[in-house]
């Protein structure tokens, strides 16, 4: 069997998403509404699949997200859901 080729993307539930802008330190690259949020993220899941790679979206949860953050030692921000989204994927493949 050959290597996937596999993304995981950031994905955030509606319910969440008023605390995942308090806790992030980049919130103001976030759209200000959970629905812009999605169309967005929607479009990147769209392209990443288009160009041939799986795609695994990495629910994030804000207390566990700085919880995991204090753990690696990372700032709660962009840097830190592309390093987590990538984790999870990694992991959802290697299972």
């Amino acid at each position: 069997m050959g290597k996937v080729a596999a993304v995981g993307i950031s994905w955030f539930n509606r319910e969440d998403y008023p605390r995942i802008l308090e806790i992030m330190v980049d919130a103001y690259v976030l759209p200000p509404t959970y629905e812009r949020w999605r169309e967005m993220a929607e479009s990147q899941e769209r392209r990443a699949k288009a160009s041939g790679l799986a795609v695994v979206r990495a629910v994030i949860k804000p207390e566990e997200f700085v919880a995991w953050c204090a753990k690696e030692g990372l700032d709660v921000d962009a840097k830190a859901r592309t390093a987590f989204a990538a984790e999870f994927a990694k992991r959802m493949f290697l299972n």
